[in-house]
């Protein structure tokens, strides 16, 4: 009656796909439905607590991998998730200029994120998609990938010190070209209906808020450029490619509002980001030379550990007696 659930679907059982999504949809339905049915400010604290449980929820699903696929796959998976939240917090610095930028409360920041963590998930899986279908058709995909992930490393140690400039973003000068857009916040909402001061007819507009969404969602595009071609240098198994991808990602809003306090603490942090894309692009190339299939995944995970601790343990070391950059609204 329910061997439809054994249906292969991208090399795993049918079962493990509906698993997942259900899992997502819980995890999402209890944070918007339960803890956030309403706008609020988030404090750090909520934050940390918040983040802690995702960590959590990931790496148990990693231990799940571990124990109904193979090991392998679960070092594989869990190694995928680190980079993943890692290259995620290099999103968060941006996120955080865009909402500055544009002055959004902390009370409506929870929304924008939220949606626009539904919309990284149809993201990610269409391009977790096509990496997947070029990789398997061409394993020489693997090739271009890594030299990629070696020249984003590369130009990410260049640009380290250059900020994120909001106002010259082309997406931004197109929306506020071609739509109307109202001066100030209406609330909490991305589209009002009201007399166009122009002509005094009702027309629709695009608020603030809304434009915020869309850049959101274009820099996660931007940088899912860079960590889509990552994991796939980690494994090329497309579940564990899109099951890291958007466990790292569901706790990202969360993680946002600790890291957005104190985002000046991690100033060198990106360039141990680039150390970890480097590594792992130029690792493909080692195994290559060593006649290997892969760096085995252990050692992957552990060399991701150790340049991201020293480049968090740096950050900290250097910024101890820095100023705020930010004012760390809402810590409890």
């Amino acid at each position: 009656m329910l061997e439809f659930l054994l249906i292969p679907v991208l090399a795993k059982p049918l079962w493990m796909w509906i698993g997942f999504a259900i899992i997502v949809v819980a995890l999402l339905a209890f944070d918007l439905g339960v803890l956030h049915k309403e706008s609020k400010e988030i404090s750090v604290r909520e934050s940390l607590l918040l983040s802690a449980f995702y960590i959590v929820m990931g790496v148990a699903f990693g231990a799940v991998v571990w124990w109904q696929i193979s090991p392998q796959a679960g070092l594989e998976y869990l190694t995928g998730y680190v980079i993943e939240k890692s290259l995620s917090m290099d999103n968060i610095f941006v996120i955080a200029m865009i909402f500055g930028y544009f002055g959004i409360p902390r009370a409506y920041q929870h929304r924008v994120l939220f949606w626009g963590i539904l919309a990284v998930i149809l993201l990610r899986g269409l391009m977790i998609g096509v990496g997947a279908a070029l990789v398997q058709q061409f394993s020489w995909v693997l090739y271009i990938f890594a030299a990629f992930l070696v020249i984003t490393g590369v130009k990410m140690i260049w640009a380290a010190d250059k900020e994120y400039d909001v106002a010259s973003n082309p997406i931004l000068r197109f929306m506020r070209k071609r739509f109307r857009v109202t001066d100030e916040l209406r609330g909490e909402r991305f589209v009002v209906k009201e007399p166009n001061p122009a002509t005094g007819r009702m027309e629709t507009a695009l608020t603030p808020l809304f434009l915020v969404l869309i850049l959101v969602n274009v820099a996660d595009v931007i940088f899912a450029v860079d960590s889509v071609p990552a994991i796939f240098a980690i494994t090329t198994d497309t579940y564990l490619v899109f099951t890291s991808n958007i466990f790292a990602i569901l706790g990202l809003r969360a993680l946002y509002f600790a890291l957005a306090a104190m985002v000046d603490r991690f100033a060198y942090l990106k360039y141990a980001l680039a150390a970890v894309l480097i590594f792992i692009g130029s690792k493909i190339v080692v195994a290559d030379m060593l006649g290997i299939a892969k760096v085995p995944p252990a050692i992957s995970l552990g060399a991701t550990f150790a340049i991201l601790g020293a480049g968090v343990a740096w950050s900290l070391w250097k910024t101890r007696n820095a100023p705020p950059a930010l004012a760390r609204e809402g810590a409890e």
